[in-house]
């Protein structure tokens, strides 16, 4: 994934919030950028082992978790915690800009 600089990132962030009044809408509007625009599903290693990232989902404690899967297995992992492969998939940025406003 390309790194963006701090104003690239902060000019993302505005896109996805612009309309919010408070933190919870803010991350309701991150969300939906990373809905529309991260290309699933992808496949990247998570302890020593290929997962299939099938999708991402708001919790009701406030996080954006990857829904992974590996044969039968399926597991949520905060997606500040995914790493992602090389090279990374299309809307990838926008993880980037969610681990900038999460700080």
């Amino acid at each position: 994934m390309s790194a963006l600089d701090t104003a690239e990132l902060e000019a993302m962030i505005e896109d996805a919030t612009v309309d919010a009044y408070n933190e919870d809408e803010q991350l309701t509007g991150l969300f939906t950028m990373l809905e529309e625009h991260l290309c699933l599903p992808f496949t990247t290693p998570v302890l020593g082992v290929e997962v299939t990232v099938g999708g991402i989902d708001l919790t009701p404690d406030g996080r954006i978790v990857a829904l992974c899967s590996r044969g039968g297995m399926r597991q949520s992992i905060g997606i500040l915690e995914l790493p992602l492969p090389s090279p990374a998939p299309e809307g990838a940025e926008w993880i980037e800009a969610y681990r900038h406003w999460a700080g």
